[in-house]
């Protein structure tokens, strides 16, 4: 009986130690990842409030296309992170909302960069690229361009001032940089 037990504590004790050389080559890798899953994780969204959205470029061009390259400013004193797209609307010279369509995906002027995490530092800015026509086909006359952040419930205003047929909106997804195509 006593050597039925020692083969049982004998084999007890390699698995364990098996389970242990496995738990340490494994271990790290597993340990890198979390680390790296941790850190995406612990980084907050970037809310409304901490963000300062302007445009950074107007475009323009042939083809009656029409665009604006939105940059959004992490103003807040802390690290955020942002990842899909901005919600957009139109709104007439009295702040009233105009009845929009946002296509998400490329634009006229440049390639969907993907729905990617953007993590700003305080300071740092991230972009998105939006484009409309302006033919005068079922116009809608836009004052101003309201834009949320992805993940925000709450939108800041910028002007904009032209014509968007049929209210459609075409929109990137934020990256620290959206090129646009020359």
């Amino acid at each position: 009986m006593i050597r039925h037990k020692s083969r049982t504590s004998a084999a007890v004790a390699g698995a364990a130690g098996a389970a242990l050389a496995l738990a340490t080559a494994v271990g790290p890798a597993h340990a890198a990842t979390s680390a790296a899953d941790r850190t995406e994780t612990a980084v907050a969204t970037c809310g409304t409030s901490d963000l300062r959205i302007g445009a950074a470029e107007r475009l323009g061009g042939g083809m009656n296309h029409a665009g604006v390259t939105l940059e959004l400013t992490n103003a807040s004193g802390r690290t955020c992170a942002l990842r899909g797209y901005p919600g957009l609307g139109l709104e007439d010279a009295r702040h009233t909302p105009l009845p929009t369509r946002t296509v998400r995906g490329s634009t006229w002027y440049a390639d969907d960069p993907g729905n990617r995490l953007v993590v700003l530092g305080p300071g740092r800015a991230a972009q998105a690229n939006v484009s409309w026509t302006h033919t005068g086909t079922q116009p809608r006359k836009a004052a101003y361009l309201q834009v949320t952040p992805p993940a925000a419930t709450t939108h800041r205003t910028i002007a904009l001032d032209d014509v968007v047929d049929f209210g459609e909106l075409h929109v990137t997804a934020v990256a620290h940089r959206v090129p646009v195509r020359g």
